[in-house]
């Protein structure tokens, strides 16, 4: 079985991605060092990763991390069990297939190593097959078709994030830095992901609003709480990466975490959260990683819990009183997990890739024939899943694209 690890480090914000360090399988796996990332490696279940002599980790959900594939087989199973009388024996079966392709894919395409997907789109569909064919060790139905579609998307797709090879994709993640800042609704930002991650918070929400809510939160055993979630498949499947990152978060450990972040912020208490996130004179006050890690993950903490908490619940009032209710712009208010918030991504992209002509150029210069995507280990966020990104990326870019005729 798995070990749920922390997504981050609880010490530092420079901690970077995660390490592997619970349970492994290695004395039924082999290591692949550097020289040894093959093709016929990569699909043999039990391979390791190993990078600067370390693991290199893939997850399903973000959070469930493994270090060889055949170690995610028993986790794949026992999901498809875990509802025995409120799952049909298809919905078990589609279960199934969709967490084996997102275990294939978190494997290939890796945030610190690129060598399996470079392995993968170098070599044809028919040398994958032949390579599949080769395995000899058990694999679950579908693992063959996982892999190919993998290969298919990835040939023809652009991975848009921040530490991305190609100088086009790192340009168009919202962690990239805007020299000239980005002004949407009368404030100006460092990036996109500032802006993203600052409208969580209502103008009036200060940093110590923040701590006391930690406080109360330290306060409470959240076994019974996350448990309501896993019991109901209604609720877990819909919303399995927002589970597993309440479970994460809502650890002791974590709550800590958050509370140190803070007070080494050199903050006062009555400043207001969204105004700290502006642009200063200086330069960047956080970075694109911190607007992620700190301010965002704090801040889908508690519009998450609020939205999963039953009525009744006094912590969803005292979530509601700070304002986490909601995502408020000027007289807007917009519910957390809603499609009017998720279409404000595209609202300010039009900032970004229409009005800033060096970025328009950028975008509408990527062949039309490549799709632009965004695939991370963070899995499907709730304030904007990965498909509803991804459409929009490749709306923007039509968009520019007439734009720049």
């Amino acid at each position: 079985m798995p070990t749920l690890l922390n997504k981050f480090a609880p010490t530092s914000l420079e901690s970077g991605f995660r390490m592997v360090v619970g349970i492994s399988l290695l004395s039924a796996s082999y290591l692949l060092a550097a020289q040894d990332v093959s093709l016929q490696s990569i699909v043999t279940p039990s391979a390791i990763v190993v990078k600067d002599g370390r693991t290199v980790p893939f997850a399903i959900h973000g959070f469930i991390e493994f270090e060889s594939l055949s170690e995610a087989f028993p986790y794949i199973e026992m999901q498809a069990r875990r509802w025995p009388d409120r799952l049909s024996a298809d919905a078990r079966s589609n279960l199934t297939r969709q967490l084996l392709h997102e275990a294939v894919e978190s494997h290939i395409v890796s945030m610190t190593d690129e060598r399996p997907l470079e392995v993968l789109i170098t070599h044809t569909a028919e040398e994958l097959k032949a390579a599949l064919d080769q395995v000899k060790e058990p694999v679950p139905a579908g693992y063959a078709e996982a892999f190919l579609a993998v290969q298919e998307k990835w040939q023809h797709s652009l991975n848009c994030w921040s530490a991305a090879p190609s100088i086009p994709a790192r340009v168009l993640s919202n962690w990239y830095p805007i020299e000239e800042g980005i002004e949407p609704y009368g404030a100006t930002y460092d990036s996109t992901e500032h802006f993203w991650q600052a409208v969580k918070y209502h103008p009036d929400t200060t940093v110590g609003q923040l701590k006391d809510l930690l406080h109360a939160f330290e306060q409470r055993d959240w076994a019974p709480w996350i448990a309501r979630l896993d019991d109901d498949p209604r609720l877990y499947l819909p919303n399995a990466y927002a589970v597993e990152f309440l479970r994460h978060n809502l650890s002791p450990d974590r709550l800590q975490w958050f509370k140190d972040e803070l007070n080494h912020q050199g903050l006062a208490d009555s400043d207001h959260v969204r105004e700290i996130q502006h642009r200063r004179r200086a330069s960047l006050h956080f970075t694109a990683f911190e607007e992620k890690v700190l301010w965002g993950d704090l801040a889908d903490l508690y519009h998450l819990v609020y939205s999963f908490s039953a009525p009744e619940d006094p912590i969803k009032r005292a979530l509601a009183d700070r304002h986490f209710d909601a995502v408020y712009i000027g007289d807007r208010k917009m519910g957390f997990i809603s499609p009017e918030f998720r279409s404000l991504m595209l609202e300010i992209w039009k900032v970004k890739y229409l009005q800033i002509p060096r970025f328009r150029e950028i975008i509408a210069s990527i062949p039309r024939e490549i799709t632009l995507s965004h695939f991370l280990n963070d899995g499907d966020s709730p304030d904007i899943p990965i498909p509803t990104y991804v459409e929009y990326l490749n709306q923007i870019r039509e968009m520019a694209v007439k734009k720049s005729r």
